[in-house]
């Protein structure tokens, strides 16, 4: 674990941008590569429907996979959905938790948060170590939660959920919220179809994502293609969002000498770019 104070040029500028960022972030894992990408922050009911698992997974798989990470955190429900799919995508994904990272909370989720750091993603907080989760935490989280994106969508919520908590923040940070529209005789999405009326932008599509972030011709994930097998092997590593060289490496297990003449031919080939401090990323 890591601490990133708010001077720190590690510290993500978008985070910095609100009203009442924290002082200290304590991290697990690569932070780094979030502000590389588009960032969607995903979430939404603990006591998801089968139509809201379907929606979540089938948005949260489209997005991963076009290269924009997704940001939640790490509850039951809509946000375990969302980290999920964009795992078995192959994407990048960043889990904001409400408690110390002595532990993952929910416990449930401990597997999960450990899938996402051994694929290049991040678990972070704003609190120390031996924090305990208390209900006041969730909300506050949540400000992060919706400061990290460039877009918040709401797959499902009822209309007095903790979700829309989320909401309010994201339109006080002036972040581009969406909502999914459901059955208007289902009380789980209220919330959602509640919010749209309001003015949030209706999603029934990974295009109507990308079209209100305007980035309708995202490059997916898997246009840069590999010459050779140590090529593939060095993209796909990126592609789960390890960014530094010493980590490729090891990662790769490739040797040094194979390794380094594998990333030299792929930056002559500009299908990498140097990011300073030993990073990489594909253009």
């Amino acid at each position: 674990m890591i601490t990133i104070n708010i001077n720190d040029n590690a510290y993500p500028k978008k985070l910095k941008q609100i009203a009442d960022p924290p002082k200290k972030l304590y991290v697990i894992g690569n932070l780094a590569s979030l502000s590389e990408k588009t960032a969607v922050s995903i979430v939404g009911s603990r006591a998801v429907t089968p139509y809201g698992r379907q929606v979540t997974t089938q948005l949260a798989t489209g997005l991963a996979s076009k290269g924009i990470a997704i940001v939640s955190g790490l509850a039951l429900g809509v946000d375990g959905l969302a980290h999920q799919a964009a795992l078995d995508a192959g994407g990048y994904t960043v889990a904001v938790q409400a408690c110390g990272l002595d532990r993952f909370y929910p416990s449930s989720h401990h597997n999960l948060a450990k899938q996402i750091l051994a694929s290049g993603g991040a678990v972070i907080s704003e609190y120390p170590e031996k924090t305990e989760p208390y209900p006041i935490n969730f909300v506050a989280r949540n400000r992060i939660v919706s400061a990290l994106c460039d877009g918040l969508l709401i797959t499902e919520a009822t209309e007095r959920s903790g979700t829309l908590h989320t909401a309010n923040f994201a339109l006080e940070q002036g972040k581009t919220v969406m909502a999914v529209p459901g059955n208007i005789t289902s009380s789980n999405s209220t919330g959602t179809n509640n919010l749209i009326k309001t003015g949030a932008t209706p999603i029934t599509s990974v295009q109507d994502v990308l079209h209100a972030l305007n980035i309708g011709k995202q490059t997916s994930l898997m246009t840069v293609i590999a010459a050779n097998a140590e090529e593939a092997v060095v993209l796909q590593l990126m592609q789960r969002g390890i960014t530094d060289g010493g980590e490729l490496q090891t990662h790769s297990k490739l040797s040094p000498e194979i390794f380094n003449q594998t990333l030299t031919m792929l930056e002559i080939t500009a299908k990498i770019r140097p990011l300073g401090a030993g990073h990489w990323g594909i253009r």
